[in-house]
């Protein structure tokens, strides 16, 4: 059987989960056309998705037809849920994005379509909402040439539109276009230059095969709401390239948990793309979190797929190139690599991070069922991290934005029965260092100890990460010992000199020495955070604080008011484009200066501006305006309390 994994993204109300409900109701996967206005999408099963209208986590479905497979994963398309549709990337080889033709290329939509030009993946462009009234298809068609990619054809032409009537017809390639595509397509240049022409269908097939390696992408005009252009889709959907299943079944098991959720009667459900392999019901699976590169074993004991729309059945085994649902992976998390790396598959181009931090109480003087209930939720989304401070009795939780903040509290009362406030949202500052230098600490007292380390830290690019390097052989510091301080360091940068995490730094294990006698397998783990904290002195902190990449469309008479705005906020503009009496401007602003920024513009504009922003990186930033925060438990620059804090001596 083959398989297609397609996965389907949109700006926010483009009308994506519409689109995938009639493609399963017209492919016969779904018995009754769903609705995301009444509540009954088959996509959307969490209560807060069927009350807002919108997606908040990914969802899966499939459509089953004669020797094919078609895996569907519906992502969301708030800014806040980013992080669900990245680990959906995962997972998928082939894409559909919905573009609505009211409101146009919107700032999702460019990090969709960056995301799976730069991956090179297949992707098939659906222009939704043709029936609104005023909507001019050559105009948004020319927008999304603009703005995403010129080698983008279209398949179909509107023939009508508006609210009351819309419809599509068939498109010829213009010459232009047929020139494109034969100068691309050996296939198409070979049957131009012999016959001296080349009919519409060879041109579309030569797309197609432009379309696999991701060269080219075919759009399709429609409105999932009149049910018109969806017979074009579906057609086009299925000459996605497929994938045969079992094909390297023989080979190891490498896989990827892209979603995990929590299933009252079967436990934790891990949902998989295996690459290569086959796993069968009691198979001993190793796991492998990418940050620790620590391998657990579990034993699988029940494999699901999908059938027949969202319904799960059981399916015994899954094979490379599928999508199962995998039960009993108790310590699995979203993210972990099942069996070996797959060096085939990297990580998607599209890169997430929390931006708030926000506090959350019960009120309850016993924390441990929230305890509980954050950190089976951070299982879901890794991104999620929360902090217990024991001193302080307060529970941390990282967020993207402020309608996550409403969906923690609905699962919270939901599936845990608790009544959870959150604090304001706070903005998530980060350090680098600013200047070369070393850290150094020497643990040798008192006995039995013996640990001495030297960092050198060297400042990295703005996005530069963290990278480790150790220039020690094992005959000065043993191997083992060495792991150890690799292993220790991620934890000591989660706080630097002014208490936040540390980024943007390449750290060389440089130095140090041991003790065949006084040292304990533990010295070099408490003797780490002290050389960190030593070199993050000498070398100096600078603080980073969040970046928007803001874009704003207003009435022409009020760019000068909003680039002022911009201006007082900190930011940076380019020049504005001015089109028919519209200002377009594009910005890059801090955002602790525009968290209330899109209330304020829609005041000014009597609601007429169009505001969207997606997270550009992080920046230096003046510590007089950041912000600090306090240390959360004992500072390793403290010596003598970090030692009897280690100790437990305390």
């Amino acid at each position: 059987m083959d398989i297609i994994n397609l996965g389907v993204f949109a700006h926010v109300d483009a009308g994506k989960t519409s689109t995938v409900e009639r493609l399963l109701f017209m492919n016969g996967a779904t018995r009754r056309l769903g609705s995301v206005d009444d509540g009954t999408a088959a996509t959307d099963s969490m209560e807060i998705e069927r009350s807002r209208g919108i997606s908040v986590r990914s969802a899966s479905a499939a459509i089953d037809l004669p020797g094919l497979r078609l895996n569907l994963i519906d992502t969301p398309g708030h800014m806040d849920f980013t992080a669900e549709v990245q680990r959906s990337l995962l997972a998928v080889d082939c894409g559909l994005l919905i573009i609505s033709a009211a409101e146009g290329v919107q700032s999702q939509t460019e990090l969709f379509f960056n995301a799976m030009e730069a991956a090179k993946l297949p992707l098939i462009i659906f222009v939704n909402k043709i029936d609104r009234t005023g909507v001019d298809a050559n105009t948004v068609f020319s927008e999304i040439k603009r703005k995403l990619s010129p080698d983008i054809f279209p398949l179909n032409a509107v023939i009508s539109q508006g609210s009351r009537e819309c419809g599509t017809g068939e498109y010829n390639f213009n010459d232009d276009e047929m020139l494109s595509l034969c100068s691309r397509d050996a296939g198409l240049e070979s049957v131009f230059l012999k016959e001296g022409e080349v009919i519409q269908k060879q041109l579309e097939e030569g797309l197609f095969r432009l379309l696999a390696k991701g060269e080219a992408y075919p759009l399709i005009y429609g409105s999932a709401f009149c049910n018109v252009g969806l017979e074009k889709l579906s057609d086009a959907i299925l000459r996605l390239p497929r994938v045969n299943i079992g094909r390297n079944a023989g080979e190891n098991v490498s896989g990827k948990i892209y979603k995990i959720e929590h299933d009252k009667v079967m436990g934790k459900a891990a949902y998989v793309r295996l690459f290569s392999g086959r796993i069968q019901n009691r198979d001993a699976v190793a796991l492998l979190n990418g940050d620790t590169e620590e391998a657990r074993t579990e034993k699988v004991t029940q494999i699901k797929h999908f059938s027949a729309g969202t319904r799960l059945v059981d399916a015994g085994e899954i094979s490379a190139g599928d999508i199962a649902v995998l039960y009993g992976l108790a310590t699995a998390k979203a993210g972990d690599i099942v069996g070996e790396i797959c060096a085939a598959r990297n990580d998607p181009p599209l890169k997430t991070t929390p931006l708030f931090n926000v506090k959350v109480a019960d009120g309850s003087p016993n924390p441990t069922p929230l305890l509980t209930a954050v950190r089976e939720l951070a299982e879901e989304d890794p991104l999620l991290s929360c902090e217990w401070e024991p001193d302080e009795r307060e529970l941390t939780v990282s967020i993207m934005g402020e309608i996550q903040i409403e969906v923690l509290r609905h699962l919270l009362a939901e599936r845990y029965g608790i009544n959870a406030e959150f604090s304001n949202p706070t903005v998530i500052y980060k350090e680098t260092v600013m200047n070369p230098g070393k850290g150094f600490e020497s643990y040798t007292m008192p006995k039995p100890c013996w640990a001495v380390i030297e960092l050198s830290f060297e400042p990295l690019p703005t996005g530069g990460g963290y990278i480790f390097e150790s220039a020690v052989k094992g005959g000065q510091i043993p191997y083992k010992y060495q792991a150890h301080i690799k292993t220790a360091l991620p934890g000591a940068m989660k706080q630097g000199l002014y208490g936040w995490e540390v980024t943007d730094v390449k750290i060389t294990l440089s130095g140090g020495g041991w003790h065949f006698i006084h040292t304990h397998p533990m010295d070099f783990f408490l003797a780490t955070p002290v050389a960190f904290m030593n070199g993050m002195v000498n070398c100096g902190s600078r603080l980073l604080e969040p970046f928007l990449r803001i874009k704003i469309a207003a009435p022409e008479e009020l760019s000068g008011k909003i680039m002022g705005d911009i201006i007082n906020m900190r930011g940076e503009f380019d020049s504005p484009v001015i089109s028919g009496g519209t200002a377009e401007i594009e910005a890059g602003v801090p955002l602790a200066e525009a968290m209330d920024y899109p209330v304020r513009l829609s005041s000014l504009s009597s609601g007429k501006a169009r505001y969207a922003s997606n997270f550009d990186g992080y920046r230096p930033c003046p510590l007089e305006l950041g912000k600090t925060t306090k240390r959360r438990g004992v500072d390793p620059l403290d010596r003598a309390r970090w030692i009897l804090h280690m100790r437990q001596a305390l």
